[in-house]
């Protein structure tokens, strides 16, 4: 599956989240089919691994940013 990027205005979001450690609810689906999940962590990194941006939980946990829907109340949709 391709990689999309996410909009600037919401990395930025997930940047300061990083940046603060707040414990977020991280909403996601792993893939088109996937049915929607949810990961509670802080995020500790945003990094790109082979041209795919991802973030990184303090607990190992690792997504593919263009499997997030959201974190906590705000929807990645709603700023695409």
């Amino acid at each position: 599956m391709a990689y999309r990027p996410i909009s600037c205005v919401f990395y930025d979001e997930l940047e300061a989240r990083a940046t603060l450690r707040q414990p977020c609810a991280i909403h996601y689906r792993p893939d088109a089919t996937g049915a929607a999940a949810t990961h509670h962590g802080v995020i500790a990194a945003l990094f790109i691994r082979e041209k795919v941006e991802y973030l990184r939980c303090a607990d190992g946990f690792e997504l593919r940013l263009d499997w997030l829907t959201g974190v906590d109340d705000k929807e990645l949709s709603a700023y695409c």
